[in-house]
């Protein structure tokens, strides 16, 4: 929509109101008349509401730890990592910084095959082309890309040997459930 002579932060800060609900409309309706005059103002302190500096700082670090879990997809991780990202839209990470993150967070045979799918060094293309190949690979099937877990049986083993083996088999099986939680 564009209105002669109007500049668009104009039309922005007229219409925002329309697209809050719940307590972002309450807290928009709370605020002092004419505290907000500009479309930098309604920003500032829509996310300074919103997201406090402790907020932002902590999502933000989220973001920057990524890390591809032991038991995780190449699709999951991926979806895991745009979650962060969603969550905290003002991160201020250019794309080529979310880029080098999510690649460097993966295990290696995912950065093995992002490298091949590109026919050398994944960082060093165009960030819009390593993005159509992450979209491209992530929406290959998920069970491709999952790590397979091995099961120990014992047959024959002195019962202290057994009882061993039923307490780590019950510690690994804590630690995977602890991991998907």
């Amino acid at each position: 929509m564009r209105v002669p002579n109007v500049p668009n932060s104009k039309i922005k800060l007229m219409l925002f109101s329309f697209s809050l609900e719940g307590t972002a409309r309450i807290w928009l309706e709370k605020e002092p008349p004419r505290s907000i005059l500009t479309w930098d103002d309604l920003i500032s302190k829509f996310i300074n509401q919103f997201f406090p500096p402790s907020k932002t700082t902590n999502l933000q670090n989220e973001i920057t730890r990524f890390q591809q879990r032991f038991d995780e997809s190449f699709s999951e991780a991926w979806y895991r990592f745009n979650d962060l990202l969603w969550a905290c839209l003002h991160h201020g990470f250019s794309e080529l910084h979310q880029l080098d993150t999510f690649y460097n967070a993966l295990n290696v045979n995912d950065q093995d095959s992002l490298n091949t799918a590109v026919g050398g060094n994944f960082l060093d293309k165009m960030p819009s082309d390593c993005l159509k190949k992450i979209e491209s690979k992530s929406k290959v099937r998920q069970s491709r890309a999952k790590a397979v877990v091995a099961k120990v049986n014992s047959s024959s083993s002195t019962p202290a040997i057994s009882s061993d083996v039923a307490e780590l088999k019950d510690m690994v099986k804590a630690l995977l459930l602890d991991k998907k939680n």
